[in-house]
């Protein structure tokens, strides 16, 4: 398939620019991947498709403030966004600026608190903390690092909503937004209904924003996430099948964790894994782990996009989209979920 395969027109309007009120207010879209059949509901109607003995399995990174404000020695403007953290003083990250700083300069940000500039590397810019930990820096400086398609600057509401509600572990630069339509309550009363949890941890960079240029698929080359799928994880998963329960991701970013630590191993089953991943999950793809997902609605051309359209058929996919835009879903991070079973 090629690029050109998972395009579609998506009004603006459409894209979510704030979240509900409420976490658990927004619509859910199922899509059963092998009859094709669509149902319009609510996402508190998410017991009603699990079972007893299914296991929802999460991803528990957290996002870190990782977009930073800085000044050039001549005074130009710079954006910083921290893609992945190197140790507690260097970090490799994205940089906006009229003109890319020279590697040896300094960039000041608000208080006189330094950047050193580096290098480049791999696409990348590697940055040192000359003051302070960049953790320091973030804390005093950072601003939630909203995705591009979000057209305003980031509030004091965002640093809560623009994480999950069982966020643990941090380094994250973007959120894994399928877990946002989860509150206390939802967990609650999935717990009351015989479901059991699991965390892995894939720590979401900036790449999962970036449009895939190639259009024979084959050529793209996959951003790398660093991940990790714990033994407990892995024991959870092993029970639940054995006794012949569902496998349920919550977000593409727990459907690459569990499938790059299968892919991992020359037997194709899953074992503990921590490191980074390029898996590029795309139509046809064998899918070893997971029998369901959770899902917010992706970007034309992603590879997000061609990820779900893997698991549930790529014409089910793009039906279900069209039908999601003629009712009025809220697109994207802030915007409304899915639920996808696998396609035979």
């Amino acid at each position: 398939m090629r690029r050109s395969d998972f395009h579609f027109d998506l009004p603006d309007e459409l894209i979510a620019q704030r979240p509900l009120a409420e976490r658990s207010a927004s619509r859910l879209l199922a899509l059963d991947g092998p009859s094709g059949r669509l149902d319009d509901l609510c996402f508190q109607d998410l017991p009603s498709l699990l079972r007893p003995g299914d296991l929802l399995v999460f991803n528990d990174t957290r996002v870190i403030p990782a977009r930073l404000f800085a000044q050039k020695p001549t005074g130009g403007r710079v954006e910083v966004l921290i893609e992945r953290m190197v140790d507690e003083h260097e970090a490799l990250a994205h940089l906006r600026a009229s003109r890319t700083p020279a590697a040896g300069s300094e960039l000041r940000l608000a208080d006189g608190e330094r950047l050193l500039m580096l290098a480049a590397e791999d696409g990348l810019f590697r940055l040192r903390a000359l003051d302070t930990t960049l953790a320091g820096l973030m804390r005093r400086h950072g601003h939630m690092p909203l995705p591009p398609y979000i057209r305003r600057a980031d509030d004091v509401a965002d640093s809560e909503r623009y994480q999950t509600v069982y966020a643990e572990r941090e380094g994250a630069v973007a959120a894994p937004t399928a877990g946002l339509h989860f509150d206390e309550a939802m967990l609650k009363q999935l717990a009351r209904a015989g479901l059991a949890t699991a965390r892995v941890t894939l720590h979401v960079g900036a790449g999962t924003f970036q449009p895939v240029r190639e259009e024979d698929l084959d050529r793209h080359r996959m951003h790398a996430e660093w991940l990790e799928v714990s033994e407990r994880a892995v024991e959870q998963i092993e029970t639940t099948r054995a006794a012949g329960g569902r496998i349920i991701a919550v977000g593409t970013t727990t459907v690459r964790s569990l499938e790059t630590a299968a892919a991992a191993e020359p037997t194709g089953c899953l074992a503990p894994y921590r490191g980074e991943s390029r898996l590029f999950i795309r139509p046809p793809y064998a899918f070893r782990v997971v029998d369901a997902m959770i899902t917010n609605f992706h970007l034309p051309g992603s590879t997000l996009l061609m990820l779900v359209s893997a698991f549930a058929g790529h014409q089910a996919i793009m039906s279900a989209y069209q039908h999601a835009i003629m009712q009025r879903y809220r697109f994207f991070s802030y915007g409304d979920a899915m639920f996808l079973t696998k396609q035979c």
